[in-house]
């Protein structure tokens, strides 16, 4: 591991002084040209942006960094970490419907400072309301203005591993995001872990898209490649959610060797890459797919693992991981090149928090390996605090350098998350609201406590409901739903909201919404032995989600209650809706 006195600027500083020439980033624009920096192209870069804000008096201050994907972010961040600011990531406002999430993110950190590129600058500024506005007063820096010549001007000064790197704002629905408190130490513990669990070296090469003001982005595809000193291939996510084949292209040109994401990426591959666009691909340089952010599938990954072997690809690639922005992005994974580790399992146990081995289920758990870096990581009983034994269910808590210091500002909610001890004392723990188990010396992720669904006393994991809704019809869109409950009168209720493929938002009638309704229902009162209350069908893609393809569940609860969904089909009476339903459900049996 790099000295404890260092930053991830000091790394650079020195990649940039022993291999000055070498390619640090190469960024691949959608037109197909390409934008590269050296290390020391980058060193200088990053100097000078450091000295602009260090002339501004920006040193120890917040500054947010609002980018399109591109190589000026990773100076801007660089230069932040060289002159002491710390550094708030955020992403490049869209439309006015993002600027309330903004003001939120500016007033919590209290910034004063924004940087940017001249070319967002105006984009932003037509979006802002006339008059006052969320970044009224700020001292605006557009870095690419910077000349070259001011990092003769920087002043390096070195500081403690517990100084503030950045803060990694949640994505939080409607409630004030928090800001986790990342510092240099905790960057350098997680970058070397990542380091050994994943196998990397010299000969590592990077591919990604994911983005970078987020942690597994940044973290991952940014900021580990400049640890190792080796090069790292980037492109902008519109790209690849527009042409999922570009991702695996990209791979196979620059014969990289680390390159992941979400499961939804991989299911997206699975649906929309044909055999034709993948004329000349070859992906057998692929080492490393890691896949985290949200519950690992093992029908995603054998799926995927079927598709693309003719073209290179092996399942061993799979790197299935488990981490967190409160963590600074990696706790757990296991052996690279290791096969995946997939237990069938009991649903009638699963819903009473055990876990009981079934080889016939269609319900299969991932593992997602160990701790690594001395990080430690306990089953706990969420309500009594008591650690719990192999094969039970209950919430991760979390200990270790990688732990970051807490949320920004918010003393009360960093006690509750950050500071959590056991029924014997253990501790502090960082307490993630992520349910999951041990078994074998292996870590199991099943869900967020959160989300988990409740009815009639008995456990229901929201990712299997929305994958058997959004796979019961060639309607929906496979990972384009959200499950969760609201109060009945009589009974919790179940509501499931689901995307329907752009290819049949046009034919999407009343009686095929009907047709799906009735299978959907169906399916889950046989599966589960639920009653599904209403089915929602939105335009693609407007599912929530979060910058790591989280489901915004909570939110999609809060767009449902208040009428606020893009629905593809809405009935013009309540009647006729009640009516529909009705029929349905005599189409399908009574269920329990």
């Amino acid at each position: 591991m790099e000295s404890a006195s260092m930053s991830l600027f000091d790394v650079l500083v020195r990649h940039a002084s022993e291999r000055p020439d070498a390619t640090a980033y190469v960024f691949l624009e959608s037109d197909g040209s390409r934008n590269s920096l050296t290390f020391s192209q980058l060193s200088r870069r990053a100097r000078a942006i450091a000295a602009r804000l260090q002339e501004a008096g920006a040193s120890g201050e917040r500054a947010i960094l609002m980018y399109l994907p591109g190589l000026d972010f990773i100076e801007a961040i660089l230069a932040c970490f060289a002159a002491g600011v710390v550094a708030v990531p955020v992403q490049p406002l869209r439309n006015a419907r993002d600027l309330p999430r903004l003001a939120r993110i500016m007033g919590d950190a209290g910034s004063r400072f924004l940087l940017t590129h001249t070319a967002v600058r105006p984009s932003i500024q037509r979006i802002l309301p006339d008059g006052d506005s969320a970044l009224s007063g700020m001292t605006w820096l557009s870095t690419d203005t910077v000349p070259e010549s001011a990092a003769d001007e920087f002043r390096h000064q070195g500081f403690e591993p517990s100084r503030l790197a950045f803060l990694q704002y949640t994505s939080g629905s409607t409630g004030l995001p928090k800001g986790v408190m990342v510092n240099h130490g905790n960057l350098l513990h997680n970058e070397e872990m990542v380091r050994g669990a994943f196998g990397h070296d010299e000969r590592t090469v990077f591919a990604g898209w994911l983005p970078l003001y987020h942690d597994m982005g940044l973290i991952g595809n940014v900021f580990q490649p400049l640890y190792l000193g080796i090069p790292s291939v980037l492109f902008a996510p519109t790209v690849f959610l527009m042409s999922p084949v570009t991702w695996l292209r990209t791979i196979s040109d620059w014969r990289a060797t680390t390159s992941g994401a979400p499961s939804f990426a991989y299911e997206l591959c699975v649906h929309r890459v044909s055999p034709e666009d993948m004329q000349g691909v070859d992906l057998s340089s692929w080492k490393v797919a890691f896949n985290g952010a949200e519950p690992v599938k093992a029908q995603v990954i054998n799926a995927f693992s079927r598709k693309f072997a003719p073209y290179g690809f092996r399942e061993e690639a799979f790197y299935p991981c488990y981490g967190m922005a409160e963590a600074t992005l990696f706790v757990t994974g296991g052996a690279p090149t290791a096969k995946t580790v997939q237990v069938p399992v009991e649903p009638e146990a699963l819903a009473r928090n055990l876990v009981t081995r079934q080889e016939d289920s269609s319900t299969v758990l991932v593992g997602c390996g160990t701790p690594h870096g001395g990080q430690v990581v306990r089953v706990v009983d969420p309500e009594s605090f008591e650690v719990l034994p192999d094969g039970r269910i209950g919430e991760l808590w979390i200990s270790g350098d990688s732990v970051a210091a807490g949320y920004w500002a918010r003393p009360d909610a960093t006690a509750a998350t950050f500071q959590a001890r056991t029924s014997r004392g253990e501790g502090p723990f960082l307490r993630t609201g992520d349910l999951g188990f041990w078994q074998d010396g292996e870590l199991f992720v099943t869900g967020r406590l959160k989300d988990l669904i409740i009815i009639r006393g008995r456990n229901h994991y929201p990712q299997d409901i929305e994958a058997t809704v959004s796979g019961c019809h060639e309607a929906l869109r496979p990972g384009g739903a959200a499950a969760f409950t609201v109060d009945g009168e009589e009974e919790t209720k179940l509501v499931v909201i689901a995307e329907v493929h752009r290819t049949a938002v046009a034919r999407l009638t009343p009686e095929l919404q009907q047709a799906i309704l009735a299978k959907a229902r169906k399916e889950v009162s046989e599966l589960y032995g639920l009653r599904l209350a209403d089915l929602v069908l939105i335009k693609p893609p407007t599912l929530p989600k979060t910058t790591s393809g989280k489901v915004r569940r909570s939110y999609c609860r809060e767009l449902y209650l208040s009428d606020r969904l893009e629905r593809v089909f809405v009935p013009a009476r309540k009647e006729e809706a009640e009516q529909h339903f009705l029929l349905a459900a005599a189409g399908e049996g009574r269920g329990r």
